[in-house]
């Protein structure tokens, strides 16, 4: 074997272990819900093997479905403007701290070391009938009666705002960090304001990252269930509660892949969209 032919095959070989994990953990079980989405599930409860349309054609033609997936879009982008109105101030405030931004940083991944579930589920203490934001209103003499503040859509997308904020606030910190400070320094030497500079080249250098952000907040606040389960109401679930309540509560495995493999290729659509305008590596900088 020549030498160019080992050096061409050493990178595939070192890679090997890493493919082979995702192929294993990633796309063997992708095609075994491929599959599982053509059975048919009979009256008795069993899966039928085969190759049935059913399953797809209830879940592209049924209204029900079309409109849960329009409105877990849409809480996905309310709660990705949201993240990024609060975070791209507090990404900027990091990145422009000179003796502190260790620690801000640290205190910005403190959420992460605390369960995703036991974060959610604190809302319910906060903001509950007997919570501590009713319990403070009644003792200053605000209200008189405790008010219903959980279980609708606006605290379905204030979870996921406390979930995914910051995801966002890295990504933008990210961006602003590889900024030369230069840059803005000969603006404001020609002229410019700073809220000039912010916007002519502050803001539109730091884009990608802002983009990166938004689009890791969409797909995550778009896929997730846990948090419309317990803070949301019986309209406010979305299609990631479908695909749950079809496989687990229905034990719908066909009905059930079929959906999630609907939810998949949608998201999948969006980021090929994303990389084909702004390209995966600031957001694989912004994951690292």
């Amino acid at each position: 074997m020549s030498v160019e032919a080992r050096e061409a095959r050493q990178p595939w070989i070192l890679l090997s272990p890493a493919l082979t994990a995702v192929a294993l953990f990633l796309f063997v079980p992708l095609l075994f819900i491929l599959v599982y989405s053509f059975w048919l599930r009979t009256a008795t409860g069993a899966d039928q093997a085969g190759f049935y349309l059913d399953n797809w054609r209830e879940a592209l033609t049924d209204t029900f479905y079309r409109d849960i997936l329009f409105s877990t879009l849409r809480i996905a982008a309310i709660t990705t403007l949201v993240c990024a109105l609060m975070g791209y101030p507090a990404a900027y405030f990091i990145a422009r701290s000179k003796g502190n931004k260790a620690i801000l940083l640290l205190m910005l991944m403190l959420p992460f070391w605390i369960s995703y579930i036991i974060r959610t589920m604190s809302w319910i203490n906060i903001l509950g009938v007997s919570g501590a934001l009713n319990t403070f209103l009644l003792w200053i003499g605000i209200i008189t009666d405790p008010i219903q503040m959980l279980y609708n859509e606006t605290t379905v997308i204030l979870g996921l705002v406390h979930f995914l904020l910051p995801f966002m606030v890295l990504n933008v910190f990210v961006s602003l960090e590889g900024i030369d400070t230069n840059l803005e320094d000969a603006a404001n030497s020609l002229g410019a304001t700073r809220w000039e500079t912010f916007l002519q080249v502050t803001l539109p250098l730091s884009l990608p990252g802002l983009a990166a952000g938004g689009l890791l907040c969409f797909v995550l606040g778009a896929g997730t269930y846990i948090t419309p389960l317990v803070l949301g109401g019986p309209r406010d679930a979305m299609f990631a509660n479908l695909v749950f309540e079809a496989i687990i509560t229905q034990l719908n495995w066909p009905l059930g892949s079929a959906l999630s493999l609907m939810l998949l290729a949608v998201l999948g659509v969006l980021v090929m969209i994303y990389n084909r305008y702004l390209g995966m590596a600031q957001l694989m900088k912004g994951l690292g």
